[in-house]
């Protein structure tokens, strides 16, 4: 590997010197910096808004910079389109799942590899090496010639992954391209990422998640505000990290341990939603649960495994029979999405750019549309009263925007998922259901809406959350419902919650604990 002549450090595969970029009024880059060495994993890390995106962006030829400079293996680099950022052996594999729905898995596979999208079913030696490519990462891959939209949000996110790899690029680039994955599907991925980075190519991960950076990053780029603050190497101290990406003022030990704060369990609470019998696949064992007012409870287990199921079902979706929501002395039966709004029960998807953002909407538009009906001043639509209720979900959640007039595509992915799970709020839910909210925000993020999400329950919101996060369940939640092989398999209270009763309970290895 070329070394530097007065240093003992490896020429850099790719330089990045003081980048800014502005939106309008909004500063994206105000000072940004990289030096990414051949055969290293470097993570990038910062708050939501700190800049990460655009940074990406400009590396990856979508967006280009107002000032600064970039190098790739020592020769300017510039790309005007991201064509030209393939061609110098870049490649980004970003958080919102990119495909053709209503094409095959194949040629998605293989997207623009001769700059259109070809159909490529009866090329054998591609169909060979995209086959190898899914087997090396997925457990169970799909079908090449299925509907790449047929598939779920882990298997779309695999492909995506899938049509980097198969593009041998000098360095990859993974923008929270792990926050859709199953556990089985990201440890494979991991594996792969070691092999190509021992073959010299470069990769940059960029996740919310310590754990994976601490399982796999030799080096680690902190940015804040649009700056580059401080480089670290593997030996990071967790601390230290929080307060370089919030600049102190949001320290805390721990991304969740802000919320531990259990509901007092001592007196008695109503059951707002009850399920009885209900199956959440065919021939699967029927799931019984209950739901008390101002409780926190998880939704825990492998993907795959039953909980998303059930989190639909709560919102009337499939096998309703047994579905309840109580008031007071009324039980009312929970027939269809439709009939569990009208009775208080909200819903945050966790495929946000599928099923929440209307990307040709505003930032204000995407919060109002739940709640327009409160808006409606002597049969016209007052655009202040939203302004004004959105301003006060703004600041509980910590949304970092512009203008709300501006597009919601301008805000980062974990600022969107904000302005998501806002509007539902605004809407006041009896019973909130989460489908993941967290996935792809920072911990600044989630430390405010573990708190919010706290202060609710006090108030009587009841909150079911699926996480995909294990220490989230153990911090957070009142109570967590463990799914196995599509049926309910386990309850552990908050007494009994620790990772390793959680972990092993995914595996077969607990029952119902109190």
């Amino acid at each position: 590997m070329p070394t530097h002549p007065l240093t003992d450090e490896p020429d850099a595969v790719l330089t990045v010197n003081g980048l800014r970029k502005h939106f309008g009024p909004t500063v994206a880059l105000r000072d940004a910096g990289l030096r990414l060495f051949p055969g290293e994993v470097h993570a990038l890390v910062g708050e939501n808004g700190s800049g990460k995106s655009t940074l990406v962006k400009i590396l990856s030829g979508v967006h280009r910079p107002d000032a600064g400079s970039m190098e790739a293996d020592g020769r300017p680099f510039a790309p005007r389109t991201p064509g030209q950022a393939l061609r110098a052996g870049i490649d980004t594999v970003f958080q919102e799942v990119l495909g053709v729905e209503n094409r095959t898995v194949l040629d998605n596979l293989w997207l623009g590899a001769d700059g259109l999208l070809r159909p490529v079913s009866r090329d054998m030696g591609r169909r060979a090496k995209a086959q190898e490519v899914l087997t090396a990462l997925l457990v169970t891959p799909p079908s090449l010639d299925v509907p790449f939209g047929a598939l779920q949000l882990s298997d779309r996110q695999a492909c995506g992954i899938a049509r980097s790899l198969l593009r041998d690029p000098k360095v990859l680039i993974l923008d929270e391209a792990t926050s859709a994955l199953d556990h089985d599907t990201r440890t494979r991925l991991f594996s792969l990422v070691r092999e190509r980075a021992a073959r010299g190519v470069s990769i940059v991960l960029i996740t919310h998640r310590m754990d994976e950076i601490r399982e796999i990053a030799d080096r680690v780029t902190v940015l804040r505000s649009g700056e580059t603050v401080a480089t670290l190497g593997a030996d990071w101290d967790h601390d230290e990290m929080i307060r370089l990406m919030t600049g102190g003022a949001h320290l805390v030990p721990d991304a969740v341990r802000a919320a531990a704060d259990p509901v007092d369990d001592t007196a008695p609470r109503p059951i707002v939603q009850q399920v009885q019998g209900s199956r959440l696949r065919p021939g699967g064992a029927p799931c019984d649960a209950v739901f008390r007012q101002g409780e926190i409870v998880g939704l825990a287990g492998l993907e795959g495994h039953g909980q998303d199921e059930f989190l639909r079902l709560l919102l009337g979706h499939g096998d309703t029979e047994g579905v309840v929501r109580i008031e007071g002395d009324q039980e009312h039966w929970v027939t269809g999405p439709r009939r569990a709004r009208q009775l208080g029960i909200a819903y945050v998807a966790r495929d946000r750019r599928g099923e929440s953002v209307l990307p040709w909407m505003s930032i204000l538009d995407n919060f109002a549309i739940a709640t327009a009906g409160q808006d409606v001043r002597k049969g016209l639509l007052s655009g202040r009263s939203a302004e004004t209720r959105f301003g006060h979900y703004a600041e509980r959640l910590g949304i970092k925007y512009g203008r709300s007039s501006d597009a919601i595509t301008t805000l980062s992915g974990g600022n969107q998922q904000k302005v998501v799970i806002a509007r539902w709020l605004a809407a006041n839910p009896k019973v909130l259901l989460l489908n993941d909210p967290t996935r792809g925000i920072d911990v600044g993020a989630k430390r405010d809406l573990y708190r919010l999400l706290r202060e609710l329950s006090k108030a009587g919101l009841t909150v079911v959350m699926l996480s995909s996060e294990v220490d989230e369940h153990v911090e957070l939640m009142d109570r967590v419902l463990v799914f196995r092989e599509g049926s309910l398999a386990a309850e552990l209270g908050r007494g009994a919650l620790s990772r390793e009763r959680l972990v092993d309970a995914f595996f077969g290895g607990a029952a119902v604990t109190a």
